[in-house]
């Protein structure tokens, strides 16, 4: 039977004091993901219609899923995800009940638990009503439910001049069904089932009477998925549970884990690796961490680069497969629409309806200047790491082609850097990780004309010349390794020359069109730490400063110092704090051998990710932390987010002082310290070439000392620098 909405006509949700108008609370919502499908929902469990729902290949098919009591939202206990974030479970309870025969149920006496996973593009909910009162209670429940089958863009804010047909509403005695076809000829479906047949069932809602006994109990299955499965209940759910724990704990036994002391510090470290774990989905081409949910649940250049840079030296796996699909989807040809030339890696794929219909260029686009050099760097890193010169021959070509498109790209520029302007009116207007239309701008606040070259693009482009001089050199193919050397070198000496501020004794964002540079202290400067390019003098000079007051908040390094004319704490990329920046920063220091203050940007780190329940977000506010206070969230970052995740490693392994060397097979620590709390910490099943061990760090009075366990003793040779 077919019933049309009757949304407009029922004042319940008014009644029921429901606000679908609220602004998204990112740390305050649940995200759960598997492979291309996810679900972002509040505490309650509800979808609201605001940037969560449903969504399925970058198509949003549930925005609306209430759940009431009596037409009333039920009173929150509380919320949480299991610790491998395959479930997300509610805590409800009831508030005065009184049904259509006069009896009264009081406040509290129902217990709700509302449990929720995903798998194979299908989530399944199970709703549980215990009674604790002394006497029978009759329950109304009521799911209200819509599908707007919105394109991800289109829940970000993008208007359409036209959409594809919406379907009326089919129903049977115990299932929904809508369908929308878009203009892409696709039709998208989503059904909803229940295990116990409602009393009544409508376009938009479900309602039901629960009788449970005195102390007695009731379950509700619900199922959502594109088609209508067997009867949904305690079995099918049972069984997507099992498969879904058995697959994550199979992705979190991938790489080496990491122990400590510090109860509270181990939880940190385990939610960080659930939530890659989370994030990344299984290619044909392995692992790639998808960047984060709900904006960015896709394949991103250069967020899967930098977190595969962040777990290499646990999961070196990681790598291999950003690595594969990256090179996969290598350019080809030249696009003005999606950005792209010969040899120029992906920065992001979608699969939504706008994509398709190329009214957007994200289906695959390739608008990121940095993720070319990042890309050869992560390789580069990678042969470092593992020693595996057989998987680098394999992607020979593809890197030899993404380094002349850095030449082409510096020798089609004036000034021999490698720069950006957006081919197309539809693409991004900035093109580096700081991609907002206000983040590269000159020191009175104007926003510089094209082509910009970024300071930090020139740093990568530096590092992934040198890298490629030694995948040269053990290739035997001694005149390239000559060639890329010098041009490693050239570029060097020219940032130097270049970008380097005497007056502010700091490098300048970028320089314009007209090789003016933007005389703007940022945190990009770090970044150049990380590649090593700056000279030791004046490497100095801007770790002071990224340590100061002026960029470091007390909870991280901000995006730019809080005297430039554009700062501003609750911004996007200009003064805000996002936790993968300063790790990459703190890499940068330690590459210059600036340790102790290390310890104080993990520290600080950790303590707002306790704030955020062990959860680093995308970004957060970057006021000065004051005591007793909480870091500020910013309100549409996105949570989780891969590289925020990932953060904790880098910043551990610069702590440690740790390198790996898969070619020599050793492992190499440099003046090791450990964070504020931590007296011990162990690495368990780190690989070194084939040999796989357990590596600790224990401290000693003031010292740190790091050893293998004695079963370990001679397989990898242990090299400590004090």
């Amino acid at each position: 039977m077919t019933i049309l909405d009757e949304r407009k006509l029922d004042p319940a949700v008014a009644l029921a004091g429901l606000d679908d108008t609220a602004p998204r609370e990112p740390h305050r919502q649940f995200a759960l993901k598997h492979g291309d499908c996810f679900v972002v929902a509040d505490a309650y469990g509800d979808i609201r219609g605001g940037g969560d729902g449903l969504f399925r290949d970058d198509t949003r098919v549930l925005s609306h899923f209430r759940l009431l009591v009596g037409e009333r939202v039920p009173s929150l206990l509380g919320a949480s995800l299991s610790q491998d974030n395959m479930i997300f479970t509610a805590n409800l309870t009831n508030l005065p009940l009184t049904t259509l025969d006069g009896s009264a149920t009081p406040q509290g006496v129902i217990y709700i638990e509302r449990s929720r996973l995903l798998w194979e593009d299908r989530m399944f909910e199970r709703i549980k009503l215990s009674n604790y009162s002394d006497r029978e209670a009759l329950v109304p429940l009521t799911l209200r439910f819509a599908a707007d089958f919105r394109d991800m863009f289109e829940v970000r804010g993008s208007i359409r001049s036209r959409r594809g047909r919406d379907y009326d509403v089919e129903t049977t005695e115990d299932s929904v069904s809508m369908r929308y076809e878009g203009l892409d000829k696709l039709d998208r479906h989503s059904t909803i089932a229940f295990s116990v047949r409602p009393d009544r069932i409508l376009a938009n809602r479900a309602d039901f009477t629960m009788r449970l006994s005195k102390r007695g109990s009731e379950t509700l299955f619900i199922e959502v998925g594109a088609d209508r499965p067997a009867p949904p209940g305690r079995e099918r759910y049972r069984a997507a549970a099992a498969r879904a724990r058995f697959g994550m704990r199979a992705k979190r036994r991938h790489g080496a884990t990491v122990f400590s002391s510090g109860r509270v510090f181990n939880d940190w470290l385990s939610r960080a690796r659930a939530d890659i774990a989370l994030l990344t989905t299984d290619l044909p081409t392995g692992p790639y961490p998808y960047a984060g949910i709900p904006w960015f649940s896709t394949a991103f250049g250069r967020d899967g680069v930098v977190s595969a840079l962040q777990m290499l030296w646990l999961n070196p796996g990681l790598a291999r497969g950003v690595l594969s699909f990256l090179a996969q989807h290598q350019a080809t040809e030249t696009s003005p629409f999606s950005d792209s030339q010969p040899g120029k890696i992906m920065h992001e794929t979608r699969k939504g309806e706008m994509a398709v219909l190329r009214e957007l260029p994200f289906g695959r686009y390739y608008g990121g200047v940095d993720t070319t050099p990042l890309y050869i760097y992560l390789a580069c890193a990678y042969v470092e790491r593992t020693g595996d010169m057989e998987f680098i021959n394999s992607l020979w070509p593809s890197l030899c082609a993404a380094a002349n498109w850095m030449e082409e790209a510096s020798q089609q520029s004036s000034n021999g850097f490698v720069s950006y302007q957006r081919a197309a009116e539809s693409g991004l207007s900035n093109q580096g990780w700081k991609d907002s239309f206000d983040s590269v701008f000159h020191a009175d606040g104007t926003i510089p004309k094209g082509p910009i070259a970024l300071v930090e693009v020139q740093g990568y482009v530096y590092a992934a010349y040198r890298g490629l001089a030694e995948l040269a050199l053990a290739r035997e193919d001694a005149s390239r390794a000559v060639h890329w050397t010098e041009c490693a070198e050239t570029m060097r000496k020219s940032v130097e020359e270049h970008f380097w501020m005497d007056d502010r004794e700091f490098y300048a964002l970028a320089l314009d069109g007209d090789g003016r540079p933007c005389e703007v202290r940022t945190s990009n400067a770090g970044h150049l730490l990380f590649v090593g390019l700056p000279s030791p003098e004046r490497a100095q000079r801007v770790s002071d400063q990224l340590l100061s007051a002026s960029f470091h908040s007390g909870w991280g390094v901000r995006t730019l110092a809080d005297d430039e004319i554009l700062f501003n704490p609750m911004s996007y990329h200009n003064g805000s704090i996002w936790p993968h920046d300063t790790a990459i920063c703190a890499a940068g220091l330690a590459r210059y051998g600036v340790r102790d203050s290390l310890v104080r940007l993990l520290s600080g780190t950790f303590e707002a990710a306790v704030h955020f329940n062990m959860r680093l977000p995308e970004l957060f506010c970057g006021f000065t932390r004051q005591p007793g206070e909480a870091p500020i969230a910013y309100p549409a970052a996105c949570l989780p987010q891969a590289w925020s995740s990932g953060s904790v490693f880098m910043l551990m392994q610069a702590c440690l002082g740790l390198e790996i060397d898969g070619l020599k097979g050793e492992i190499q620590v440099t003046r090791p310290r450990l964070p504020i709390g931590i007296d011990h910490l162990t690495i368990r099943r780190l690989s070194v070439g084939a040999a796989e061990v357990d590596l600790s760090f224990q401290r000693v009075g003031d010292r740190v000392v790091a050893y293998l366990d004695t079963r370990h003793e001679g397989l990898a040779p242990l090299i400590v620098r004090s």
